[in-house]
This record gives C-alpha cells, structure tokens and sequence, in this order.
C-alpha cells in the first residue's frame, strides 16, 4: 500500500535541520506529558473494520468528557452549553454539510440565504452595521480586525489590552512579525484594563474586552474617548452570551466588534471547529475581511443572493489586499444562525440571565470559603477566585471529585499577581445541584 505522507524523508530531515530539531517528536516537546498519546497506533494488515473501531473506542475511552465524567465550570473563551438538538438536525442535512464555498449563487441560493440570515442575526447582537459570513475562530477575528484598523488608518500601532484572551494576543503577535504591524499591550489594574495615561496618539486601534478575558465588563466608554481624540478605531472582543444583557458594542461605541462564535449552539468538541464573529460600521465595509453575502433580485425581479464586493480580496486586489482570508466556516455559521433563531429574542436574553444568575450564585458561594476571594469589581458570567491554594493543585484535586474546576491563570500573565489564580464560570446548563456540590468539593479539596 502506498503512503499518504507527501513529504520525502529528505525533505523532512530539511525541515528539522532549519528548525535545529533532530526528530519529528521534538516538534511537540513544548505539550504536556498526560496530552500526549505514546502508545503503538500501528494496525495489522488485514485487521477487521470491527477490530479497528473496537481499538479507536479503547483509545477514546481514555478521555473525560464533560457531561459525562466532569461538570464543567471552564470557561476561558469555550463553554459548555445546552444547545439545541433542533439547530443540530437542521445544519446536519446534506445540503448545507456536502455544500462547498458558493462561488457560484446560481446553484447556492439555499446555503446563501442561511449566510444572509446569519449576518444579519450577528449584526442585530452586536448593533453594528455589517457582519461577515464569519471567520475560522475568535483569535483570527481580532487578528483580522488589527489588519483592517491599519489599512483603514494607515498606522502600524495598535494597542491591545492584556485582557483579552492570551491566546488571540499571541496570535496577533504571530501575524505581526509579517505585516510590521507594531503590537503594544495595556497592562491591567485589578481584573481590568488601566487606561489612565494611555496615549493613542499616532495608533489604528485600541483592543479591548467586553468583558474581557478574565470576565470584568470594561470601561468602553472610557476607551472610545481615547479613541475619538486620536482617531483610532474601537475594536472590542465581545461575549455574544453577556451582550444579550449589557449595552451592544456598537450601541458602546465599536468600530468592530469580533468574538468566538461556540456559545452560539456549537458543542465544545475538543476545541473546535469553532467561528469567528466579525462586525464593523458600514464606512469600514470594504476593508471588511472574508466573505460577505448580499440581497439582491435576479433579472426577474425575484430576491436573490450573491456574494458582494469581491474586489476587496486579495485574489484580485493582490498586494493591495488587506487580507488573505478567503473561505469562513460556513456550516458552523449556519448552525449558529438556527439556534439564535430557535432561542429567539426572548430565549436568547432568558440565556444571558441564567448564565449571570447562576454565575452570582457561584461567586457569592465561593466567597464564602474559608481564604478564597473573588477579585472582580464588575462581572457578569466569569471571575476570578483567589484561592488559599495554586490554582492547577485545585483543579487536579477537583478533577479526581468529578467537577472541571475551572482555568488556572498563568500563561500570557506573567509577572502579573493573577498568576496562581482560578478563572471560573457557571452556564445555564449548571443546576442548583451541581453549582452546591462544586463549592461543597471546593471548600474540601482547599482545606487539606
């Protein structure tokens, strides 16, 4: 049998000699021991179809999932929802699964219209003007957003709060190493970030939490004065749960609006695949990234949809392109647009209002624990705990207990005093139940 693999063997050792590298395994060295798989994957010519599924649900058994092995209270930008069975029949059928990117609206009405609707579901949340068909993920969002703010402004500076999630934060540091933008971070004061002082001048954008990362809701109106002296863009990395209550970005001033997509109706999967929320005002809309879908009528004068401003891409614009994002998650989009559609205006605020509730509920629990303390002033559905204990000892003891504790904070904070503490949250999936037995363990496991 032939192999798959594409590269050579002399390629391979060229790629690991650039990298100063003498094998393969080295190059996931950085992962931690538990998250690596050692054993023999080798299978056998001539095994059996149901031998090699009884071997892959072996493998699989060896994972803890939650709902079923562990109550989630782990946030940090992926959350463990109800979400609806309908909105997942739904995008399940063949025509939205097997469809590919619609570069021709002749034979794509249908996957263009849910597209349409998804935009427009999007725009109505975050109280902007114009939203994409979506992106891969919330850190290429933002990333995609620091791209428009300094080809709009023709400015290379961009601020960026150390309170968004330190992950998009490494990726924008990533991109920028190729597109000379200079990237400067904002450092915090408490849970949030400490404008004073702050000097915008010369910069294209200042990103910011909404709440941020470690769940405090931001001053934006603070940071869209510091905006409108300088002229840079707002550029606010939101909670799509948390905005169904607190004011809109746009209503708070955004240029753009961008955020992950997952606690729209998507299952939290291992990580993905995920979407990327991308908004802007309409003056920005053809420096906007990625795929828009628009509403047109055909020479019939029958409502139709084709994808709009094309020449904005980088297929065509080249050099000149702000971006080189050509596709977006369309499926993913798509069940995202049933479910907000499903939950409804209503539905969709009652979401917001069981996630802050049983979140308070949480909070006021915890701070009732013997030496734990919750250092935010202003919070809706995640906070962080200060525990008597390091936060990654607490999470393994609770973990043998059954509870996912929450994420320890550490990487992207460094020299921070947030280092060692707990980033917690409760969703509307947690009952009253499981929210008394998690501060019950809690007040326990810290306590040896």
């Amino acid at each position: 049998m032939g192999s798959f693999v594409p590269h050579t063997d002399t390629e391979i050792e060229e790629m690991l000699a650039s990298l100063g590298l003498e094998e393969i395994d080295d190059l996931y060295d950085h992962l931690p021991d538990g998250a690596r798989f050692k054993g023999d994957l080798s299978i056998p010519i001539g095994v059996s179809e149901a031998d090699v599924l009884d071997l892959m649900e072996s493998l699989a058994s060896k994972n803890r999932p939650t709902g079923r092995e562990l109550i989630c209270f782990a946030g940090a930008g992926a959350y463990d929802h109800d979400f609806s069975t309908a909105a997942a029949a739904l995008a399940s059928q063949s025509a939205f699964v097997t469809s590919y990117t619609p570069y021709q609206p002749e034979v794509a009405q249908g996957v263009l219209q849910a597209l349409f609707e998804y935009q427009s579901l999007i725009s109505r949340v975050t109280g902007l003007d114009v939203t994409n068909a979506s992106l891969y993920d919330g850190g290429t969002a933002l990333v995609e957003a620091v791209n428009l703010a300094c080809a709009h402004s023709k400015r290379s500076r961009v601020l960026v709060s150390r309170g968004i999630h330190p992950h998009y934060r490494e990726m924008i540091q990533t991109y920028a190493k190729g597109s000379g933008h200079e990237i400067v971070e904002v450092g915090l004061s408490g849970c949030s970030t400490d404008l004073d002082g702050v000097s915008l001048q010369g910069a294209a954008a200042l990103c910011i939490g909404y709440p941020n990362y470690l769940g405090e809701i931001e001053d934006l109106e603070a940071a869209k004065r510091l905006c409108e002296a300088s002229g840079a863009l707002l550029v606010v990395v939101y909670d799509p749960v948390s905005v169904a209550t607190l004011r809109s970005p746009g209503d708070m001033g955004a240029d753009v609006a961008v955020a992950e997509g997952q606690s729209l109706g998507i299952p939290l999967s291992f990580g993905g695949p995920y979407l990327g929320l991308f908004s802007a005002k309409s003056e920005l809309v053809r420096s906007v990234p990625g795929r828009l879908v628009g509403e047109t009528v055909d020479v019939d004068e029958k409502k139709a949809y084709v994808t709009t401003l094309r020449t904005r891409e980088q297929d065509i614009r080249r050099e000149k392109a702000s971006s080189n994002v050509c596709t977006n998650q369309t499926l993913i989009a798509i069940q995202a647009a049933i479910h907000l559609s499903w939950l409804g205006k209503s539905g969709f605020s009652e979401l917001s209002r069981r996630c802050f509730s049983a979140t308070r509920y949480l909070a006021d629990g915890i701070s009732r624990i013997p030496g734990a303390k919750v250092l935010n002033r202003n919070y809706f559905r995640e906070f962080v705990v200060e525990l008597p204990i390091d936060a990654g000892t607490a999470i393994e003891r609770m973990a043998e207990r059954g509870f996912l504790a929450g994420v320890a904070i550490g990487e992207g904070f460094e020299e921070s005093p947030l280092v060692g503490t707990l980033l917690v949250t409760a969703t509307e999936k947690r009952t009253k139940a499981e929210i008394d037995g998690y501060l019950q363990t809690l007040k326990e496991v810290v306590a040896k």
